[in-house]
């Protein structure tokens, strides 16, 4: 007997025929939030629901009117990748009064919904759970008003209520990241890196001030993204005496030849008297110590503007696709939630719950409890700030411990960005932990040919922002060279090997493990960073460079698009990188909201090429203008990019015209985004120590050796955790053939990107998020604050 469909099931079970779902967005605006609301407005139609907008935030549920309207399929269209929010958000004054919450309630009862999901910040979470808990009351003065029928009490009941934080300080407890902190990042970077060109020519210090007045995180990693001199946050402020201290590294740096210096304070920099530390004050003090010309860069709302990143689309689309979910299988006694995400999956967690430790965060800065400040931020934050000191802060000679092991790092296949951040936190890590640190050039070609040299601190200065690989890199495999490497091991001493690349790094590893047995020189640790833009590495959900070129394919599709703007009905085919894995064409799909999207993994054939055609022959109908197809470079290979793009144009005549592009080595290309800097800086460092206690571990009897298999490992990214993992153990998990790991947790974004496509597909709810406890929500291995 056949059996039963269970995702299909449950999916009927969550069916929303009959409610009524209301999303708004509240208090300050960050990028992403459109990419939310579109999300939430397209599965709750899909599911059945009635969706409406309520346009202006809580200030328009009090006004009613047409501040809440109903939301169609075509309303969320060509919004994807506009910044801010088109439905508006307002601070509220009346939704904080009684009277005010009476009103919304009202007008919500009016039009039948009792199911709010709710875009904002904690502030406007807290007022939703408070209207949530007062919504019985409430119903019941209506009825006695006469304002609203006896039955209605009865048949409206509960107020269901499913929060995401879109807010760009990322100052909400318990989810790595929140809606607009990446997209803020971004214009962050964006400004750093061309105040650094202006600086070096002219020899200054530059002072820039960052959005968080209760909250360091946008200036603690857009400091570690671009290797900033010196950062000032409200959770760990300096220590008393901290002036000097700058003044001396400021100028330790310029006398190594640095010709720029970079200082990041977030606006709520604070000192341990708890007074404020203004950009004008640490210009002064710059100016007057140290004679250094200096100036104060404001960034303001710059950081909230511009078009949302990939990573915010995509973590938008997912939260809000959750959202939906959680509010259809809300009953009356379940808590409000927050759709929050660790690591990369998405959980949901107690909204009050994650409310009350924000608080406690602020209760302990009031309290110069700052230790305590900063554990309660969470692990991301935690691991942010020790990386930071790790790197930025060079203990004098004296103070090193002295290992007498040395190090050698390359890097191996194609290049991506984000390698040279890796390389820069692997040497200074390794330097800092006392060993010798050795940079092999352009990979195991370079490393057999002898092109191996010390690499010093200040060799790896202002690598962070550079794209490419500054050490060069091939994908020569080390098996037809073995004699030659083992030779140059021996020669330069090399006591342990931090391999940074992608597929042909972990071939390479598993080779020279197979030649442990006839030389004894590969008997050292062994690490591996997984970086490639393709993120077909087995063993690790993302690879650095992925996020850079994922942004890339946005950007191009995003113009793309744009360029059929006021012409005729256009449909756009795009060929992407990646090999035979279809991580880009799926991921880029979702960001920049792609009607399909062809992979290798899901096979596909004529029949579904001309399903895709009629299914954009129907939208094209309507108010839609473009399309958008992305094909993986080696999804089939007979149904090539030119096969598409004629069938498309052929079958569309009469309603669509065609254009293709093939995007090329341009996704390799370009400056690491924040997210490649931060997730290469804080890998490699986690890799390096790991190097350092296994040499500590292996050393016997005046020698290195280190033959078991957890001596060569991969560090990668898992679900929630970032853990180590023999290369051999991986074998069994690769598709050698065609070099991709044989399960990929990506492909269960698929059908979000069909559903947002609006395609009737099955979405497999057993990986959705279940209510966790706040303080439970993280493995104690989780660094997967690398999801910054």
């Amino acid at each position: 007997m056949a059996q039963p469909d269970t995702k299909k099931i449950f999916f009927e079970n969550l069916s929303g025929a009959g409610k009524a779902i209301a999303v708004l967005t509240s208090g300050g605006d960050a990028q992403g939030m459109n990419a939310a609301v579109r999300a939430v407005v397209r599965m709750g139609l899909y599911v059945g629901a009635k969706v409406y907008f309520i346009h202006e935030g809580y200030q328009g549920m009090v006004d009613g009117g047409e501040n809440i309207r109903e939301a169609t399929w075509e309303s969320v269209s060509s919004m994807l990748q506009v910044g801010g929010t088109v439905i508006g958000s307002a601070r509220c004054k009346e939704f904080r009064s009684h009277e005010g919450r009476l009103k919304a309630a009202h007008n919500l009862v009016q039009r039948g919904i009792t199911n709010l999901c709710v875009i904002g910040g904690d502030g406007s979470l807290t007022g939703a759970n408070l209207f949530r808990e007062e919504w019985s009351g409430l119903l019941n003065e209506l009825v006695e008003q006469g304002v609203i029928e006896a039955e209605s009490v009865q048949k409206y009941s509960a107020l269901h209520i499913v929060g995401m934080v879109g807010s760009i300080d990322n100052d909400f407890c318990g989810t790595d990241m929140t809606i607009g902190t990446d997209s803020a990042l971004h214009r962050i970077i964006e400004v750093v890196d061309a105040i650094m060109t202006t600086a070096q020519s002219h020899q200054r210090t530059f002072v820039l001030e960052v959005m968080g007045r209760h909250c360091g995180y946008l200036a603690l990693v857009s400091a570690l993204a671009c290797g900033a001199d010196w950062v000032l946050i409200p959770e760990m402020p300096p220590e008393d005496g901290w002036e000097d201290k700058m003044c001396q590294k400021l100028s330790a740096n310029r006398a190594g030849m640095k010709r720029l210096n970079i200082i990041i304070i977030a606006e709520g920099a604070i000192d341990r008297n708890n007074r404020v530390i203004s950009t004008d004050y640490v210009k002064d003090l710059v100016v007057k110590c140290l004679g250094f010309d200096t100036r104060v860069t404001i960034l303001g709302h710059v950081q909230r503007g511009g078009t949302p990143s990939a990573f915010d689309r995509i973590l938008a689309s997912r939260m809000g696709v959750e959202a939906v979910l959680a509010l259809l299988e809300t009953t009356a006694n379940t808590p409000a939630c927050v759709v929050s995400l660790s690591g990369n999956q998405s959980v949901r967690l107690p909204l009050m719950e994650c409310v009350q430790m924000t608080q406690e965060v602020q209760k302990a800065m009031d309290q110069k409890r700052f230790e305590e400040a900063v554990k309660l931020r969470g692990r991301s934050f935690e691991n942010n700030l020790k990386t930071y000191k790790l790197l930025a802060h060079r203990k004098p000679e004296s103070e090193l411990p002295v290992s007498n092991f040395n190090v050698a790092v390359l890097n191996v296949g194609a290049p991506a960005a984000g390698m040279n951040a890796a390389v820069r936190s692997a040497v200074r890590v390794g330097i800092s932990e006392g060993h010798k640190m050795f940079a092999v050039s352009d990979g195991f070609e370079g490393f057999y040919k002898g092109q191996i040299k010390e690499i010093k601190w200040a060799d790896v200065g202002g690598w962070t922002g550079q794209g490419g690989s500054l050490l060069g890199t091939k994908r020569t495999l080390p098996a037809k060279h073995v004699d030659k490497i083992a030779e140059q091991m021996r020669k330069h001493n090399i006591n342990a090997l931090l391999v940074i690349g992608g597929f042909e790094a972990f071939l390479s590893l598993l080779e020279l493990l197979m030649a442990r047995g006839k030389y004894d020189e590969f008997c050292v640790p062994m690490a591996m960073v997984p970086a490639t833009v393709s993120n077909n590495v087995p063993g690790s959900d993302l690879s650095i460079g992925a996020d850079t070129a994922l942004n890339a394919i946005t950007t191009t599709c995003d113009r793309i698009k744009q360029s059929a703007s006021g012409t005729k009905r256009r449909v756009f085919i795009i060929e992407t990188m990646g090999g035979y894995c279809g991580y880009l064409a799926t991921v880029g799909g979702l960001a920049a909201g792609a009607d399909a999207a062809y992979i290798y993994e899901e096979s596909f054939d004529i029949r579904d090429l001309q399903a895709n055609v009629e299914h954009l022959t129907e939208k094209m109908k309507t108010s839609i203008q473009r399309g958008l197809v992305l094909r993986n470079e080696n999804s089939n290979e007979n149904y090539t990019t030119d096969f598409i793009y004629q069938l498309y144009t052929e079958e569309g005549k009469g309603v669509f015209d065609c254009r293709k592009n093939v995007l090329g080595h341009m996704q390799q290309g370009g400056a690491p985004s924040p997210f490649d800097r931060n997730f290469g800086t804080k890998i490699s460092a986690k890799a390096m120590q790991w190097v350092s206690k296994k040499l500590v571990e292996t050393f016997r009897h005046g020698r290195v050796f280190a033959n078991t298999e957890d001596s060569c490992c991969l560090l990668g990214m898992r679900r929630r955790a970032l853990i180590f993992q023999p290369v051999v153990q991986l074998k069994d998990e690769t598709d050698f053939v065609h070099r991709i790991p044989k399960e990929q947790w990506w492909l269960k974004l698929r059908p979000l990107m069909k559903i947002l496509a609006k395609y009737k597909t099955s979405y497999d709810v057993s990986d959705s998020g279940q209510l966790e406890h706040v303080v439970h929500n993280r493995p104690k291995e989780s660094d997967a604050s690398v999801a910054m």
